[in-house]
């Protein structure tokens, strides 16, 4: 008999995060580029194969928990019917208070050793900034829902540079040793200022309350 597909899936999962995990943890220990396919898939006791199936390129081991971000702000401005700044704004700022990664504001020790690795690691770096591009694809698309398509990009290409700039300033204060809860005041003071300055720009073909 076959297995429901909600199992299946499940399973896929759960081998998916495994096969991660394991090259995660082996990447902090080595070092990225120090780490061969063939030893990630031994440790994750898969298939070469069964590994690529998942991971079709070795960054994409790390990359796919940022890609698992990459349509979030599309989502927001989606999801909600007001003003498309306003809601990320929102959104933002409640990130700050979770403490979410995303946000940069997260001291949480793996994620900490997670950014350090990116940005210590070239092609990691590189694949992070290729999917703030397609994080500003997906919300150049929502936007044009709203605003003609030009208006929409450039919008757009706005707003992801401000939430980024601002996350990677709080991941870089906390890289420096800076707690979470002591970055964050000057995190908030932060996300106000740069929504402020978004809004100025933008507020008069998005709206902004």
């Amino acid at each position: 008999m076959d297995e429901p597909t909600g199992l299946r899936e499940r399973k896929k999962q759960r081998t998916r995060e495994a096969i991660s995990n394991a090259a995660i943890a082996l990447f902090f220990e080595h070092g990225f580029d120090q780490v061969s396919i063939s030893r990630i898939a031994q440790v994750a006791e898969v298939s070469r194969r069964t590994l690529f199936a998942y991971f079709p390129a070795k960054e994409d081991l790390v990359l796919h928990r940022i890609a698992d971000h990459e349509t979030e702000s599309a989502r927001i401005v989606r999801d909600h019917p007001g003003a498309p700044l306003a809601a990320l704004r929102a959104h933002f700022m409640d990130g700050l208070d979770r403490r979410d990664p995303i946000t940069g504001l997260c001291d949480v020790p793996a994620a900490v050793a997670l950014y350090r690795l990116i940005m210590g690691t070239p092609s990691l770096a590189a694949g992070m900034l290729r999917y703030r591009g397609s994080s500003e694809v997906a919300l150049a698309e929502a936007l044009r829902e709203r605003a003609p398509e030009l208006t929409a990009r450039l919008a757009a290409a706005q707003i992801m540079a401000v939430q980024w700039r601002l996350a990677e300033d709080n991941q870089q204060l906390i890289a420096d040793g800076t707690s979470a809860d002591d970055a964050y005041p000057a995190a908030v003071d932060a996300a106000r200022q740069g929504f402020e300055l978004l809004s100025k720009g933008l507020e008069s073909i998005l709206g902004t309350d």
